[in-house]
């Protein structure tokens, strides 16, 4: 078994709490059908977000799902690089899992598709 890490990205449409909530629970939910995770083997979640996004902490609805209460979640501001992308939210989940590095499957949703093409659906 391996430690790999998993990226997720989307990106909302302004600062609003319920679009910050609703778009990590999708983009987590999308994550852990994609890559058969179970809480249990969640080492811990990395959250980032853009400094135009302090309405919400996207950690709760993350937190609310069933068995992840006890899974280690981190919130922190992305790197204000000038002229990155904007509204942006993004996991890295570490997760203890049997699969190959080219069998994870990332997510990268809306206009964060732009950050990694080669990944994105």
């Amino acid at each position: 078994m391996s430690v790999r890490g998993i990226r997720a990205a989307a990106t909302v449409d302004a600062n609003d709490a319920a679009q910050i909530k609703e778009v990590t629970l999708a983009m987590i939910q999308q994550l852990i059908q994609e890559n058969d995770i179970q809480p249990e083997d969640v080492a811990c979640v990395y959250i980032t977000v853009t400094n135009d996004l302090d309405q919400a902490f996207p950690a709760q609805p993350i937190r609310q799902l069933p068995g992840w209460d006890l899974v280690p979640l981190m919130c922190a501001l992305e790197v204000p690089v000038k002229g990155s992308l904007e509204k942006c939210v993004r996991l890295m989940v570490l997760v203890n899992t049997e699969k190959a590095q080219n069998e994870i499957k990332h997510v990268y949703l809306g206009g964060a598709k732009v950050l990694r093409p080669d990944l994105a659906k």
